[in-house]
């Protein structure tokens, strides 16, 4: 779906266009829809992307039950493990070539979802690799795509972001593009139900990090913050439940919705230094995305957050933490001490050095980080590279530190 917007925003004009997916099924047990949803789509082959994981735990088999139901052809690859590079695409788009499938199924994290609709916009592309490194942009999908997220966190099923592993360079690199859109996202919060805790944490904050910047981006709108928002409110009164008791329902329907909301902001204004900070570590040290995400957070926030203060008093009231409307540096401290008790709250990592990384590779780090322009230039701070060594300096020294020292 394209919703051409135009809206006043002080002191310009905003005419942009707005993104989603074609069709969005969301509710608990929306995953038994999908023999119908294939049928409308009218098509006789397909394959079905998911990791290793929810093979071994029969998730994959679930789907094909559900395929086979419909009549149609399947075939599977699960060569999913980790974070996605660009061989793995590679692999899955000679798998759908090879298979003559005209639909592509992914179900997983946001891993399995985005090789999942990579793959689908690259199968007709004679070299791929133009693609993947950014040298070309995609601009055309010839095989459907549906996907159906087993956590709450990457939006990766709403979005036209795509993240992988750069193995040649140690970096991650993103690519985007409109036609990564799925024809369906399938959100079904009862299909998260199993996703082990540290996951669901990882993955929820990952989710608010969204929020987070897309509220606070430069290529923000009043229509992205709104969605923005409503995920914020949301994700306050629900990531404790979800990741402390896994099997709470309404936990589980609650962050299915802030990861979908989101990640709908997240499409349409971008996020920012937070996620240009995490990418290097995936690079170098294959830190899950979100874990990263969540641990730099604070740290990016108590630089970057000093530019946008009236955000900060309104993020502040939206996580229920007070009304800062009259002393809004005061809200920024505020949000940032929430943001670092959350890594505890959650049993998330708190330091650098606990993940694993080294001092030494730090500045390696940073000068890899300050060449990700593409979210740098969306964040309403200018972030040198001496400042982004200092932020990873002091989440190398980790929380317990920085709160001793007043941060």
């Amino acid at each position: 779906m394209s919703v051409q917007t135009s809206i006043q925003k002080d002191p310009s004009s905003i005419n942009q266009d707005f993104h989603m997916p074609g069709n969005i099924r969301f509710g608990v047990d929306t995953f038994y829809s999908l023999p119908d949803e294939i049928k409308k789509l009218e098509v006789s082959r397909i394959v079905i992307i998911s990791d290793k994981g929810l093979e071994r735990v029969g998730v994959v088999e679930r789907v094909l039950e559900l395929v086979e139901s419909a009549g149609i052809e399947s075939n599977v690859f699960t060569d999913i493990e980790g974070e996605p590079t660009f061989t793995l695409v590679q692999k899955s788009v000679e798998f759908v070539k090879k298979s003559g499938s005209e639909l592509v199924i992914g179900i997983g994290g946001g891993s399995a979802l985005d090789v999942s609709k990579a793959t689908a916009a690259l199968v007709d592309k004679d070299d791929v690799s133009p693609y993947l490194s950014g040298a070309k942009t995609i601009d055309s999908r010839q095989v459907k795509c549906i996907l159906l997220p087993t956590t709450s966190g990457t939006g990766s099923e709403v979005t036209m972001n795509a993240i992988f592993g750069d193995e040649e360079e140690e970096v991650k690199r993103g690519i985007v593009s409109r036609h990564l859109l799925p024809d369906l996202a399938i959100i079904d919060p009862a299909l998260t139900r199993s996703c082990p805790q540290r996951v669901t944490a990882a993955s929820g904050v990952d989710a608010f990090t969204h929020a987070l910047e897309s509220y606070v981006a430069v290529r923000a709108t009043p229509l992205t913050k709104i969605y923005a928002e409503k995920a914020m409110k949301l994700f306050s009164s629900n990531i404790t439940k979800a990741v402390h008791n896994g099997k709470d329902m309404e936990g589980r329907i609650g962050m299915s919705w802030v990861s979908m909301l989101a990640g709908v902001s997240l499409a349409n204004a971008g996020v920012g230094a937070v996620h240009a900070l995490a990418y290097p570590l995936g690079g170098k040290y294959h830190i899950e995305h979100g874990v990263a995400n969540a641990l730099l957070m604070p740290f990016v926030f108590e630089e970057t957050g000093k530019t946008c203060m009236q955000e900060m008093v309104e993020v502040a009231n939206y996580l229920e933490l007070g009304d800062y409307s009259k002393k809004p540096h005061q809200a920024l401290k505020a949000v940032v001490g929430y943001l670092y008790e959350l890594l505890t709250n959650l049993d998330l990592p708190t330091s650098l050095a606990e993940l694993g990384i080294m001092e030494e590779d730090l500045p390696l780090l940073a000068g890899q980080a300050s060449q990700i322009d593409r979210l740098l230039s969306n964040t309403p701070y200018q972030l040198t590279e001496k400042k982004i060594l200092a932020i990873y300096q002091k989440a190398f020294t980790g929380y317990e530190k920085g709160r001793d020292e007043g941060c």
